[in-house]
């Protein structure tokens, strides 16, 4: 059976599906080392039945030194399958892991295979927290394999104690079931169903579904085209446009809509569309702003009419005559899937009536706490019923989400009038017939950390139904559409019956998590035709426009191999670029001036084209040819010759480009006369080099372009001083600096220019740069950079650095422009400056996770980087991000101790304080109880302490005293710090100190499991003492009433297994282990229900997490 698997505590949200970016073209046996692996395949068939799992297991893990690792080959579905791995992660701190098609290299051209598969690490310690993530694929050449980049990450995974790694072993599973191929690139959805898809933006298939089943409830969608816009609206800025538009495209388009103008007007940046966020919440906030946007239009309080409906919350006092009634509008139900069949029993559930008693008693006003009984029941039910089902619940026990894939049914139609209206309140109308018909099925499939969203819809509420898959619309019958995305279990056919095998049982993690039904009395005024005539006329004009466009854009591209893009920069690029953005080289070519000519075109008529857009006569032109020099610069190079510009523009495109693009850069040299006005250009020997002048002003900081001049080859600079002071505005005889700009990549080289060397001498050619300043400003102390290589080094180097404090790590907190050469001390100097710290020491600091979009889970170490730029740096990204704190204590001498959180448990109260240990590393667990004891208050002066690791509610570890504080690990496992019991201290040689725990019993998958909660604790029992006996000792220490008492339930449970107690029972013989290392595996268990109040402390949660709420900004 597929093992049911909810992810850790810890486990990052950053599920996106990727091919990996390594992938080979072929076999490489010399990067791939031969795996130690012992390998299995279950359920696998003489005939190979189209869906099997392989087990992979990985020994020798840890040591496994090689970039990535294949499993052996296994069959399915009659193709060659292996798992691919990167043990130390593909560019990532995760494990990644992918299913690769086993002989892709030797597969005939256009090969092609879908499969449906999860893949799993095993957790060899507790089965259910295995981790496994599903996905399914189209494998072709182009992307043979496919998974996940960031599987769990590698610090968990190696983490012995959380079970993943047992003996240095790794257990790898893959569950795959291969489907019938399904071009997908050849797919017309227009076409074949008469309805076109939504693009993908990364992770916005969530708002693919939702918007398609919005779009067809014709109502809605009449209603957001009456909304009013104006034809100077933009549509990133507004969402009734934006979201007209879209409409209006999936009405009228042939080919699938983009929906990034939409996510702009929500205030959406690209972060935001590749963050996976929850259906539900994103619909409720869209209707929210629509209705919002709608009030004053003719068309406010659609929303209301369409998706509200009222319920009746009651309260009624038992023993007192007190009752309170509450009118509660809807629109959409949040159904229970938990423990319900289909959606009756979620609607039973909901209208069930609770009692409040016990902790939970009403507040009744001048009654005081009151037993009493809470209710709901329905006033009225909206024409369009939106159902929520609950699929991802918070488990308190397990302190993590998980989904819930149980089967649950909905049925076509649903009459809510059932047994005489068992729904609806005493106010309710009972002349509305409240019969709904299924409209939309929106399908989650995955799990709870990521997955893929689609919608099953019938438009017109036909017989046909159609699946909305992102870009794909495909025809689907209705056993597709209902009983495929009830969930629970599939069950494959036994495949040789003549063998007594069990069947091959697998969880359906595709399955229905939003349901929308239109009751029968509205749908002819809900499914109604939509056509031009309501959508204004500036939105067809726009529309059709944009259309036009784009079809111009698509004509343009099938032709671009007829035309060439000759990109002219000019002196007037130069000035208005060079110190505003540009520093280094002359000119960001995609700011120029652009011409699209075709290839065939004479360049005499092309200049004829320049003069035109110019005015600068063909005769006073001269074009320069642009190259890319070796240390990565790029200038003008050489002026064209007579026989270049009696070329094609084609042809000399050919000749000037070897890199074989579509376009061609030039330089038009135009010689300015006395009157501004353009002369002929002079004539240019071998002799004459032209040079490009850049004027620094190191008191302002400002940088800018002054001109460009010929000079001969064998002349000095001292011999044009100043023909350059002129170009600046300078007086003649200003003594300035001349500096050569020469590279900057990887680093800037710029160097000063002796003015009694030739031009030659000092190797200048045409194309070079010249900075210069005045003299006397380069011995100035009041500039931050003097001179103009300390500055091009600075605008190299700056960086805008966004600090974030720990606590807050969401948030700007403010930002310090710093080089990258920034040394650490420099960098904590500056925090410490701006946060008026008076010892930089104290600032700690933490690099940012460009993946997770979190702070790294360990801090920067004391100089543990020597530049600004090592921190910043996350394996191939460049972060902008740094995150900090204030300590109490300098680093370097908090980097020799060791923190720890302790959670004291006091032996009389009911009280849990966290306290905060700090002590050399070289420190005992003695030293910490030592050091604990100084902080809380005992019941008796000579009370003992021990320290316990408690995990998921058991007792993994008591602490020997001389054990080494240095590497417990209290990120993962709580520490408890507790009295010894008098009772403890002298047992006798037959009694025993047992583990006792709470826990429930949940069925989940068909399966019994048992759940533990609560805090867990040691037990004393003797030689021959009875359950009746444990039980009195139980009671008085856990101060539990007679009442609530009896309703516990007593079992020894061993490795999962339950046995219940009788009274009678003898406890001391089912517990024969005196030790108590290991004895976890054995405990005396309470079962009972969890209504404790949960404790607001937390110990042994990630370090940060955080939930992206949706959030729309406009």
């Amino acid at each position: 059976m597929t093992l049911v698997t909810p992810p850790p505590l810890d486990q990052e949200d950053d599920e996106i599906l990727v091919p990996h970016s390594d992938s080979p073209d072929g076999p490489q046996s010399m990067e791939v080392a031969p795996a130690e692996a012992a390998t299995s395949v279950d359920a696998q068939a003489v005939d190979d039945p189209p869906s099997a799992r392989f087990t992979w297991t990985i020994e020798n893990f840890s040591r496994l030194n090689t970039k990535k690792l294949y499993s052996d080959v296994f069959l399915v579905g009659g193709y060659k399958w292996r798992i691919l791995i990167f043990p130390k992660g593909n560019n990532v701190d995760h494990l990644s892991m992918y299913l690769d098609v086993a002989d892709s290299a030797t597969l005939p051209y256009g090969w092609s295979r879908y499969a449906q598969f999860s893949l799993s690490i095993v957790n060899q310690i507790h089965g259910r927290y295995s981790i496994r993530k599903e996905t399914q694929h189209q494998f072709n050449s182009r992307e043979s394999d496919w998974g996940f980049t960031s599987f769990m990450s590698l610090s968990e995974l190696c983490e012995p104690s959380r079970g993943f790694l047992v003996n240095d072993t790794c257990v790898v599973e893959a569950d795959v079931t291969v489907r019938t191929v399904i071009d997908y690139w050849s797919h017309d959805s227009k076409k074949e169903t008469g309805y076109v898809g939504l693009k993908n933006q990364g992770a916005t298939c969530y708002m693919n579904s939702l918007l398609q089943t919005l779009y067809h409830i014709p109502y809605f969608r009449k209603a957001v085209y009456h909304m009013p816009t104006t034809e100077n609206d933009m549509p990133s800025g507004s969402i009734p446009l934006a979201l007209q538009s879209l409409f209006y495209k999936l009405q009228y388009s042939d080919t699938s809509v983009a929906t990034k103008e939409l996510t702009k007007s929500f205030g959406w940046d690209t972060y935001d569309s590749f963050m996976q966020h929850d259906v539900q919440e994103l619909n409720r906030v869209l209707c929210e702003k629509l209705e919002d946007k709608m009030k004053g239009t003719v068309v406010e309080g659609t929303i209301q009419q369409l998706f509200e409906g009222h319920h009746m919350n009651c309260i009624e006092c038992i023993n007192v005559d007190y009752k309170s009634m509450r009118k509660e509008s809807f629109y959409d139900l949040q159904l229970d899937v938990k423990g319900c069949k289909d959606v009756y029993a979620s609607f039973d559930k909901y209208v069930e009536v609770e009692r409040l008693e016990g902790d939970n008693k009403y507040h009744a006003e001048q009654y005081g706490l009151q037993d009493a009984r809470k209710g709901v029941l329905f006033i009225d039910f909206p024409p369009v019923l939106q159902l929520q089902l609950k699929r991802f619940e918070y488990d308190f026990m397990r302190d993590t989400m998980v989904k819930i894939n149980d089967r649950y049914e909905f049925p076509l139609q649903l009459d809510l009038d059932i047994e005489n209206g068992k729904y609806l309140s005493p106010e309710a109308n009972r002349s509305v017939r409240n019969l709904y018909t299924l409209h939309s099925v929106l399908v989650h499939s995955g799990g709870v950390h990521g997955g893929h969203y689609y919608a099953y819809i019938r438009p017109t509420l036909s017989d046909q139904w159609f699946k909305f898959d992102d870009e794909r619309v495909t025809k689907e019958d209705m056993k597709r559409a209902l009983e495929e995305q009830y969930g629970g279990e599939e069950e494959l056919p036994q495949t040789n019956p003549g063998f007594n095998n069990s069947p091959f049982k697998f969880t359906k993690y595709s399955n229905a998590y939003m349901l929308v039904y239109i009751r029968e009395s509205d749908k002819d005024k809900i499914v109604c035709s939509v056509d031009e005539k309501d959508i204004a006329e500036h939105l067809r004009i726009r529309l059709k426009k944009e259309q036009e466009e784009k079809e111009q854009k698509r004509k343009e591209k099938a032709e671009a191999h007829l035309y060439t893009i000759i990109k002219v920069a000019r002196d007037e690029d130069l000035v208005e670029q060079i110190g505003r953005g540009i520093y280094f080289d002359l000119v960001d070519h995609d700011k120029v001036r652009s011409f699209r000519i075709q290839k065939q075109t004479p360049f005499n008529l092309f200049k004829e084209e320049v003069a035109k857009v110019f005015a600068i006569p063909v005769q006073y032109q001269r074009f320069w040819l642009w190259a890319k020099r070796q240390n990565h610069t790029y200038r003008p190079n050489r002026p064209l010759n007579l026989q270049e510009e009696a070329q094609s523009v084609g042809e000399l495109r050919e000749v000037s480009n070897k890199a074989n693009n579509a376009e061609l850069k030039l330089f038009l040299e135009v010689e300015p006369g006395l009157d501004l006005q353009p002369m002929p250009p002079p004539d240019k020997t071998k002799e004459d080099i032209l040079l490009f002048f850049k004027l620094y002003d190191p008191l302002k900081e400002e940088f800018r372009y002054v001109g460009r001049m010929f000079v001969k080859g064998n002349g000095k600079p001292m011999e044009v001083l100043t023909k350059i002071n002129d170009l600046a505005g300078f007086a003649p005889d200003e003594e300035i600096e001349l500096y050569e700009e020469i590279k900057f990549e990887p680093s800037v080289m710029c160097e000063r220019v002796d003015k009694r060397v030739t031009f030659r001498s000092t190797q200048l050619e045409d194309g070079d740069i010249i900075c210069f300043q005045k003299s006397s400003e380069v011995r100035s102390e009041q500039c931050r950079y003097p001179d103009v290589p300390s500055f091009l080094e600075y605008v190299r180097n700056r960086q805008v650095i966004h600090f974030r404090s720990l606590e807050k790590p969401k948030e700007d907190e403010f930002c310090l422009e710093l080089s990258k050469l920034h040394t650490y001390d420099d960098v904590v100097e500056r925090v410490a400056e701006h946060l008026v710290v008076d010892d930089p020491s104290k600032i700690r600091l933490t690099s940012h996770n460009c993946y997770s979009q979190q702070p790294k889970p360990q801090p920067i170490k004391y100089r543990g980087v020597e530049h600004l730029s090592l921190m910043l740096v996350h394996y191939n990204q460049t972060s902008d991000i740094l995150y900090y704190e204030v300590l109490d204590i300098p680093l370097p001498e908090l980097q020799g101790l060791k923190t720890l959180k302790v959670a004291f448990h006091h032996a009389t109260k009911d009280e849990v304080v966290i306290h905060t240990i700090r002590l050399p590393k070289q420190s005992t667990i003695g030293d910490v109880l030592n050091d604990l004891k100084t902080k809380v208050e005992l019941s008796h002066p000579n009370a003992e302490l021990r320290l316990v690791e408690v995990f998921y509610h058991k007792i993994y570890k008591i602490f020997p005293l001389q054990e080494k504080i240095e590497n417990i690990n209290d990120q993962y496992w709580t520490l408890r710090a507790e009295e010894i019991p008098e009772e403890e201290k002298n047992l006798g040689p037959h009694d025993r100190l047992i583990h006792v725990y709470h826990f429930t019993k949940e069925t989940a998958e068909n399966q019994v499991q048992i759940q533990n909660f609560g805090e867990p604790f040691f037990l004393v029992i003797r030689e021959g003492e009875t359950l009746a006996e444990v039980k009195v000792c139980i009671q008085k220490r856990l101060q539990v009433t007679d009442e609530e008492f009896v309703k516990w339930k007593f079992a020894f449970l061993s490795l999962g297994r339950h046995e219940y107690l009788q009274d009678s029972d003898i406890v001391s013989a089912r517990f024969q282990r005196r030790d108590v290392y290991g004895a976890w595996e054995q405990y005396l268990g309470l079962e009972h229900s969890d209504n404790t109040p949960k404790r607001s402390h937390v110990t042994n949660q990630n370090r940060h997490t955080f939930e992206k709420p949706v959030k729309i900004y406009n």
